[in-house]
């Protein structure tokens, strides 16, 4: 046999496979540019695209926290930081916006060193992306509490505790049914502009975990000291001193956008999840004691906008609430999160298709 033939062979075919390959990766590559525009695909008769590449912003944030935890016997005790009001500079590139904000109350320095928060939105015309870390510190107050019949309790309300520290991380990844026509960027990016009042349904799915760490003594103390009779004692679904659960869910929901006038516009939107919900927690009396459970629950989204751009200038409000829930026998929890933005902006740097000939 004549290897010399065989080698040539060879190397005829793999040339010919690289050519064909060559051949066939610009076709591939048209493909994912294809993929990639259609995520941001519009209908100009609904909506105007962004005539300007660059922006710079001046946004206000005032974050909004309060946890519920609810005993099977009913009492019920609820706290929730003061909001914090945080205000920075932002600037734009295209889909890229960074920026930082600043606590005018604790500028430079933070009350409490375990108090983070990071949260990082996506609002493209088909997908959205919500991304959210957050580490509460240990500047709760309690906003108010049912300590049972007969119980005053009122002296409990604005009472400073130091005793529970909430961490939840998760994420959140929805669909926009009729992007080409509803824009949530013109609500909460302010990268285009809705002509035509218009809306959408939203699909998504999320995953979330979530931990409470409780001091069930100082929780014990402050409602001794504060309720009348004196040594009210707290009931034994609240004696745990960590529960950590994580939720996997889907949502369904609604978003329109109302176009008042020429350049405002009004955005509301809602979405609900089903979520299961795995959890383990480890109760007070004993480290070595513990408990699982399993359940299923119904938590939301809200997302609220008002905004006028002209295209140049643009300004406005947003808000976004976050609703997490847990109910079981032992006891139950309500978190609901989120913030409330005021912003003023500016876009330059004009992009050549839309430059006066």
């Amino acid at each position: 046999m004549d290897y010399r033939l065989l080698i040539i062979t060879f190397l005829a075919m793999s040339l010919s496979g690289v050519c064909a390959e060559a051949q066939a990766q610009p076709r591939e590559m048209s493909k994912i540019k294809r993929l990639v525009r259609g995520f941001s695909e519009i209908d100009t008769n609904y909506i105007e695209p962004q005539h300007y590449n660059f922006t710079v912003m001046l946004q206000s944030t005032i974050n909004y926290d309060i946890y519920r935890l609810r005993s099977n016997s009913g009492q019920t005790v609820t706290f929730s930081p003061d909001m914090v009001v945080k205000v920075g500079p932002y600037f734009g590139w295209k889909w890229f916006f960074l920026g930082y904000t600043f606590d005018l109350k604790h500028f430079g320095f933070s009350d409490s060193g375990k108090k983070r928060e990071v949260a990082f939105s996506i609002y493209s015309s088909q997908i959205g992306i919500d991304l959210f870390y957050r580490r509460t510190g240990s500047d709760y107050k309690i906003r108010n509490a049912y300590m049972g019949d007969g119980i005053d309790a009122g002296r409990l309300s604005g009472v400073s505790f130091n005793g529970i520290n909430v961490g939840i991380t998760g994420v959140n990844l929805y669909y926009v049914f009729n992007h080409k026509k509803f824009s949530y960027p013109a609500a909460f990016a302010q990268s285009t502009c809705q002509k035509i009042s218009c809306g959408s349904w939203l699909a998504g799915v999320g995953y979330m975990n979530n931990s409470i760490d409780l001091d069930h003594a100082k929780l014990q103390q402050v409602v001794s000291e504060n309720c009348s009779p004196e040594n009210v004692k707290i009931d034994s679904g609240l004696m745990f001193r960590n529960v950590k659960y994580y939720n996997i869910s889907v949502s369904g929901g609604y978003a329109y956008n109302w176009v008042i006038a020429k350049n405002l516009l009004f955005c509301a939107s809602a979405s609900l999840s089903l979520s299961y919900k795995h959890s383990k927690g480890y109760m007070a009396e004993n480290v070595d004691h513990g408990f699982k459970f399993e359940n299923v629950n119904i938590d939301g989204v809200g997302r609220f906008g008002l905004v006028y751009n002209n295209m140049r200038w643009y300004a406005g409000t947003s808000a976004i609430l976050h609703s997490y829930n847990y109910r079981k026998s032992r006891f139950a929890t309500n978190n609901v999160f989120g913030s409330l933005n005021l912003y003023i902006g500016y876009n330059f740097g004009i992009k050549d298709k839309y430059k006066k000939k």
